[in-house]
């Protein structure tokens, strides 16, 4: 893994505008979260989420002033490595107030001219200190990459359905609902279904399948219960081999729809392999991480103990994630690498409220510097009590991307 030279120009930019910075939320001091603003392994170039604060820390009133200073900030890193918004691949976008993409893809178009980037569009409970936030991956060798566009996708849309870069294909979040139409199936099953296949879509003419999936991030509402979502899943992955898995209950998506998948695939099975550690379980449609060449996606992992079959016996947040982090330790581990190699990691907490607490204890894994990072809520919080067998509710989840 290689931290370039054009971080350190990142990081002196952050201390000048801010970027990468966060403000706390209402009631807490100002508050600096640990993680680079940018990182570059290899070809890839992974940022941190960015939110809508400028160098003072205000965010502007309206929408679309929120989206062109979060596009900005994006824009200020990448080019601090040397790099254009021509070579962004993959964003990921998140909105507490998601009713209207308008703003968002007016903004889109105004920084991606051509050749945009996959792109997944997410509803969230609670941000830190901003109403929208954007994390990206860009390439360095913009030859390297390639739009891929199904039969049927309409011109007019502002994203690319997915990315070719080399080997590795970068999916935009495929929604449950029509693209041509914007009809919503009824049934939750069949909203499942559809945004896989429209997936698949995407995956064939690429020359791939679920198959190729290494990394899957499937967003749902309150609307499609998560039995529903492993269920139809379960029909389509292969079971022996299932991708890293991060499946996130979130408040809202796009247009009305209930579920969305977007994520990674490799094209070459043949560098395709599942790793899984004796501490984590495995599932039908989850591994506990895959290995795709020489980039480990995790799936998202919470403070769990194989002993407790699952369950969570903690019940504050900092045993919670000092167990997830002995989870990833280990699956790092399963080949040959430590928090040293990790580049990316999302974050989801129950309770946005507990940033500052959970920090403390993620720093401290991450000695040698930490990685590219987005921090998010994506739901409302739960009830903070054991159920009748003593277990307590998930108080915060990571997955990490991690470079030999």
């Amino acid at each position: 893994m290689q931290v370039l030279s054009a971080l350190r120009r990142a990081a002196l930019l952050a201390c000048i505008t801010g970027v990468g910075a966060q403000l706390a939320t209402s009631g807490q001091g100002q508050a600096q979260e640990p993680a680079s603003p940018s990182i570059l392994s290899g070809d890839l170039l992974y940022v941190s989420g960015q939110g809508a604060q400028d160098a003072q820390g205000q965010v502007p009133r309206e929408p679309a002033a929120q989206i062109r200073q979060c596009l900005s900030k994006v824009k200020s890193i990448v080019e601090a490595a040397g790099l254009t918004m021509q070579h962004v691949v993959y964003v990921q976008v998140y909105l507490t107030d998601y009713s209207d993409e308008g703003p968002l893809n007016q903004g889109w178009k105004e920084f991606f001219p051509k050749s945009p980037p996959a792109r997944s569009t997410i509803g969230v409970a609670s941000l830190r200190g901003t109403p929208v936030e954007m994390t990206a991956v860009a390439v360095k060798d913009l030859s390297r990459k390639k739009p891929i566009v199904p039969p049927g996708y309409p011109s007019s849309s502002p994203l690319s359905p997915g990315i070719m870069v080399g080997d590795r294909l970068y999916l935009s979040g495929h929604l449950g609902r029509d693209i041509n139409t914007g009809h919503i199936p009824q049934d939750p099953e069949a909203q499942v279904q559809l945004s896989i296949d429209r997936m698949r879509a995407t995956l064939k003419i690429a020359g791939a399948d679920i198959r190729n999936m290494v990394y899957m991030i499937p967003y749902f509402t309150d609307r499609v219960s998560r039995d529903v979502l492993n269920q139809v899943c379960a029909k389509n992955f292969d079971s022996a081999n299932p991708p890293a898995w991060v499946p996130i209950h979130v408040i809202g998506l796009p247009s009305g729809a209930n579920v969305e998948f977007t994520g990674v695939a490799v094209m070459d099975l043949a560098k395709r392999g599942t790793v899984r550690p004796k501490s984590v379980e495995s599932s039908p449609t989850s591994s506990p991480c895959v290995l795709a060449d020489n980039i480990l996606y995790c799936s998202a992992q919470a403070g769990f103990k194989r002993s407790t079959q699952g369950g969570i016996s903690a019940s504050s947040l900092e045993a919670q994630t000092r167990q997830t982090m002995r989870n990833l330790r280990d699956s790092l581990a399963q080949v040959n690498m430590s928090f040293a190699n990790v580049v990316a990691t999302h974050v989801y907490l129950e309770d946005i409220r507990d940033a500052e607490r959970f920090d403390r204890v993620y720093a401290r894994y991450f000695t040698a510097g930490p990685p590219a990072r987005t921090l998010l809520q994506p739901a409302a919080p739960a009830t903070r009590a054991p159920d009748g067998k003593g277990e307590w509710s998930t108080l915060e989840e990571i997955s990490i991307i991690a470079v030999k």
